[in-house]
């Protein structure tokens, strides 16, 4: 759902629909934000007035309390839609590609260990880790229906815990 290293932020669960994208947060955790959070971040901070007061107010400010972390359950289904062609070449993925229909795993059980992926059409997992900040991904399904595309392309993966 959310990796150990995101349990300093405030966090909440994905909505069907959502956009996300990718996101360094200030633990230096790669995690899923919100787009319309990291936007409302982005504007009041352009609104907050600059004075000597207001800078001492915000440095005592938690930057952990700034854009929530997005929690995904294992089995969601996601769109993949801002993949660098380099990125798709090092997946063995075509080029020309606009779209990767992915699915959110957990790789492991292990505590303080990262354990968010995604699951590739190949098979493979990539953690969130291992993504650039960025990408954007669109939270299809929890998971709970059939998505026959997926159960084709990528190989059943049991994980002993």
């Amino acid at each position: 759902m959310c990796d150990y290293s995101l349990a300093e932020i405030s966090n909440r669960l994905a909505v069907e629909g959502e956009e996300l994208v990718v996101h360094r947060f200030p633990t230096g955790s790669v995690g899923l934000a919100s787009l319309i959070d990291l936007c409302a971040s982005d504007q009041a901070k352009a609104r907050k007035k600059r004075s000597f007061w207001s800078g001492i107010k915000s440095f005592f400010e938690s930057p952990l309390a700034s854009v929530p972390a997005i929690c995904v359950p294992p089995g969601a289904v996601l769109i993949g839609k801002t993949f660098p062609r380099d990125l798709l070449r090092m997946w063995d993925l075509a080029a020309e590609e606009k779209e990767l229909s992915l699915r959110f795993v957990q790789t492991s059980a292990e505590v303080n260990r990262y354990r968010d992926a995604l699951q590739l059409p190949t098979g493979r997992e990539v953690l969130l880790q291992d993504l650039p900040a960025g990408l954007r991904l669109q939270l299809i399904s929890f998971g709970g229906g059939v998505d026959r595309e997926l159960e084709q392309d990528a190989p059943h993966r049991v994980f002993a815990g």
